[in-house]
């Protein structure tokens, strides 16, 4: 019988999950809050619905993609304290890989940033993060620590370059790391299959971290746009403002290589896809 993986969450990455691990030999269950096309409805925050699924499936692996829908603090600890606890409890045997982000490296002075630095995010959002990742190590899990995701139908960069409301930050030398949504999906399914990654963290990121200034000059020449005018940093952002390059090279030593090396590689697909 094939290796079952559950996927809980089921959205632009879980999707994507789901699609390449069912033509890998892996029994797919995905879930999502709602339920819907491809998805058994249940909400991770609430034991008993966890608990429900015992009565259906009995995963070997689980990646935990969920996410908080944009919410605040009390969405992040429902969803991925209480969502991880739950898939924990109620699985114990299975292998849980949660998929965190490189939010949680808080450094400004462009240092390279690997999985041994320190964390010590400036966000509640991000501390919850560092708990809910110490209570999947505790349970022998992984953690992926994911950058920014893009893909088809999916860039802000690019977006902003296209419609011209782009501008440069500063100097345009904060760095920008980024993952391509298949080489996301690419990577969690490399570590659910390799045992070796239990108890492990991973960062999850293309080989190229970017210059913002770099990136802009380069996309502005291949659309053969203008390139976009400088200005002060955004006082409100999703993610606390930093300037660091994270390294992939422990991902990549485990015989793992993304496809897009670089945002640069996948711009102009991306493009296409966003009009």
């Amino acid at each position: 019988m094939n290796p079952h993986l559950l996927i809980a969450g089921h959205g632009y990455l879980g999707q994507e999950i789901s699609r390449q691990a069912s033509g890998t030999g892996w029994q797919v269950t995905s879930l999502s809050k709602s339920g819907g096309p491809g998805a058994l409805a249940c909400d991770l925050s609430n034991p008993a619905q966890v608990e429900a699924l015992q009565s259906e499936i009995r995963p070997s692996s689980i990646i935990f993609s969920a996410s908080s829908g944009r919410g605040g603090t009390e969405a992040y600890r429902a969803v991925f304290l209480e969502g991880t606890r739950n898939l924990l409890s109620t699985f114990p045997e299975a292998h849980l890989l949660f998929v965190s982000s490189t939010s949680v490296y808080h450094q400004v002075d462009g240092t390279l940033v690997t999985e041994e630095s320190p964390t010590q995010p400036t966000r509640e959002t991000g501390e919850i993060l560092l708990e809910a990742e110490s209570q999947v190590l505790r349970a022998t899990g992984t953690v992926a620590r994911l950058a920014g995701i893009y893909g088809p139908g999916r860039s802000v960069i690019l977006s902003r370059l296209l419609d011209g409301s782009a501008f440069i930050e500063e100097d345009g030398r904060r760095f920008l790391n980024q993952i391509h949504r298949d080489d996301a999906a690419t990577a969690l399914l490399h570590l659910a299959a390799h045992p070796e990654s239990k108890d492990q963290i991973y960062n999850v990121c293309d080989s190229s971290p970017l210059h913002q200034g770099d990136c802009y000059q380069a996309l502005a020449a291949i659309f053969q746009k203008p390139i976009p005018p400088t200005g002060p940093r955004p006082e409100h952002r999703k993610r606390a403002w930093t300037h660091k390059r994270v390294s992939n090279e422990k991902l990549r030593a485990t015989g793992w290589e993304p496809t897009y090396c670089s945002f640069i590689d996948a711009a102009e697909a991306i493009a296409t896809s966003l009009r």
